[in-house]
């Protein structure tokens, strides 16, 4: 608490303003992702709030200097957090975050088929809550693409727009920013009174092999999450041997090679397919250390991608720790719902940027 308030009185206006550490509070912070990215883009993450408890204990792992609000954000009154930091109106630099998308993604709804509804859909609103109480300079929003095509999301920008701020939003590809995946996103940047930009575009992918190629053996690394083991039957040990290397597929195999399951369906064409080295990985999701999830089997090795492997490809750095107490399954599901660091880490330059602008624009 004793580093939120020293930021805090490095709040100014005007000159100031460009020279101080900007601030930002993260909304459904998750295992820290996006608190990742701000802080490489040079923000102080003053407070983050997260319902999950594995999640909880892998940002505190990694972010222990961040007040965590360990609450239900729907329970968590915005006068409080104002008051613990002493904040007015119109000084919180940044407001970001990532309301739960499952509602609205298109594997959830059966590629579109059924309808959205989900209560999780209208957790967006409680960014607008915190926007009106504490009227920070810009926001940041990211979810999936299908958030576009529900009214709630139109009817939250409209409501932004109404409090003053320029809204703008896109889908765009993580892997155009950076990250080693292909990884569509809606991102939506506001400025209180001013547009904020999207980031440029990187002008080169990061590849597979750039990312984890040099990484050491797995299993024998001296890295719990690269290190722990794969449990699974014979004839699939098998299968993924005969998987061709480098970009394979179950489809390279003949009819009678395949499972029955793959047999009795159409469709989901890259489970137990190899992720090819000179490319991006496919989006990496909860599924992500099972190759009946998705195109998650290693370039060469004959093995799923490691959840170390996983991470990297995600974003996270190799020193970022998550609890091995907390199992595979959640584990996975941290990694694969997380915000890719780089991509925040760009568009929120561009948020300090914009900032920083703006206070030299109105500057008496």
């Amino acid at each position: 608490m004793r580093m939120i308030q020293a930021a805090l009185l490095n709040v100014g206006s005007g000159a100031h303003s460009a020279m101080r550490k900007l601030t930002a509070i993260d909304l459904f912070s998750g295992c820290g992702g996006l608190t990742l990215g701000l802080k490489q883009a040079g923000f102080r993450v003053l407070v983050a709030i997260e319902i999950e408890n594995k999640a909880n204990e892998t940002y505190a792992k990694n972010h222990s200097e961040v007040l965590l609000k360990r609450r239900n954000i729907c329970r968590v009154p915005v006068w409080s957090i104002r008051d613990e930091l002493k904040l007015v109106p119109g000084q919180l630099d940044l407001l970001a975050g990532c309301p739960p998308c499952q509602g609205f993604s298109v594997l959830r709804t059966q590629n579109g088929a059924r309808s959205g509804e989900d209560k999780r859909n209208y957790l967006i609103y409680q960014m607008l809550r915190f926007a009106r109480v504490l009227r920070p300079k810009a926001l940041m929003m990211e979810n999936v693409p299908k958030l576009r095509d529900d009214p709630s999301f139109h009817e939250f920008c409209d409501q932004l727009s109404s409090l003053g701020y320029r809204v703008i939003w896109a889908i765009k590809d993580a892997a155009r920013y950076g990250v080693p995946q292909r990884r569509k996103r809606l991102i939506l940047l506001a400025g209180l009174g001013f547009e904020v930009p999207f980031a440029d575009e990187a002008g080169d992918l990061v590849s597979v092999r750039q990312t984890i190629g040099g990484l050491d053996a797995a299993g024998a690394s001296g890295d719990e999450l690269h290190d722990l083991p794969e449990r699974r039957a014979q004839h699939v040990r098998q299968l993924i041997r005969d998987i061709p290397k480098d970009g394979g597929s179950r489809r390279d195999l003949p009819d009678e090679r395949q499972l029955g399951c793959h047999q009795r369906q159409d469709g989901f064409y890259d489970i137990y397919g190899r992720m090819a080295w000179d490319d991006v990985a496919p989006t990496i999701t909860s599924g992500c250390h099972n190759p009946s999830k998705g195109r998650f089997l290693h370039p060469v090795e004959d093995r799923a991608i490691t959840l170390r492997e996983a991470a990297l490809l995600q974003g996270f750095p190799k020193e970022y720790r998550f609890p091995i107490s907390a199992g595979k399954e959640a584990i996975a599901l941290m990694i694969g719902n997380a915000l890719p660091p780089e991509f925040i880490r760009r568009h929120a330059l561009s948020v300090r940027a914009a900032l920083t602008s703006q206070a030299r624009a109105t500057r008496p």
